[in-house]
């Protein structure tokens, strides 16, 4: 059993807009503010979506490092990751060509880890292009099917962390679909820190178990845009105070 560590990272964005919530930040300067907020109220690390002068998610080198740049500058010592999303890109090879330029970043715009979806194509020639930009590769893992992926493939530099994602499952459903996940995983004995989350109505479910099994977890306006209880929330912050206390407040086992 993992050792039972407070650790919430903070998801500011992802794929919403301001029309979903009015705290969803868009611009360098919007994420920046709310990352801050974030850290402020406990999150150890932020991840986010970058956005292009449209506002449209991009992985571009422009729009990566402005985003990247203006939350660093918010946020020193604070671990900055980014999607690598196969929907922000116009295909896999405009994807793997738009993260390569990545590495001609200037490192406070540079960011310090990425997340790569191993249900997509093109994941592990993903991971190795970020391992060579010295940038640290999270395995998003949405099944047992990932999950035996993930096993079977070694990194260049190891994986930053196992991300296990539940969607599209009933509050009911999603402890039991985890669980199998992690199975696999401990079957394998997997080394990487693995971080547990969900989202919308598996997100609370999944923040308590996370904290039940002394795993990491994440909240964010990209996973959820009320609390535990359903009310609203002002933002990004309020919901990582209220996952602080979800986590800890959950009975080890």
């Amino acid at each position: 059993m993992p050792d039972r560590v407070r650790r919430i990272k903070a998801c500011l964005n992802g794929r919403r807009s301001p029309a979903d919530h009015p705290a969803v930040p868009i611009t360098p300067d919007q994420l920046a503010v709310a990352a801050a907020a974030a850290v402020a109220a406990g999150a150890e690390a932020v991840h986010l979506h970058p956005r292009d002068a449209n506002g449209r998610e991009s992985l571009r080198a422009a729009d990566v490092g402005a985003a990247v740049g203006a939350v660093r500058a918010a946020c020193e010592n604070t671990r900055i990751g980014v999607t690598t999303g196969l929907w922000a890109a116009a295909d896999v090879w405009a994807r793997r060509d738009e993260v390569m330029g990545w590495a001609d970043l200037e490192l406070p715009r540079r960011p310090d880890f990425a997340s790569v979806n191993v249900s997509e194509d093109g994941w592990q020639e993903l991971v190795v292009i970020l391992a060579d930009a010295g940038i640290g590769a999270e395995a998003g893992v949405w099944s047992v099917a990932d999950a035996e992926a993930v096993v079977g493939f070694k990194p260049p530099t190891g994986w930053l962390r196992i991300l296990i994602e539940i969607a599209g499952a009933t509050a009911a459903a999603v402890t039991t679909r985890a669980d199998e996940i992690l199975d696999v995983l401990y079957a394998a004995r997997v080394t990487a820190p693995i971080l547990l989350h969900g989202e919308d109505e598996s997100c609370w479910p999944l923040v308590a178990h996370a904290g039940r099994l002394g795993l990491a977890t994440r909240i964010g306006l990209e996973d959820v845009l009320a609390g535990p209880d359903g009310r609203d929330v002002r933002g990004n912050a309020d919901l990582v105070q209220l996952a602080l206390v979800e986590w800890t407040a959950a009975p080890s086992g």
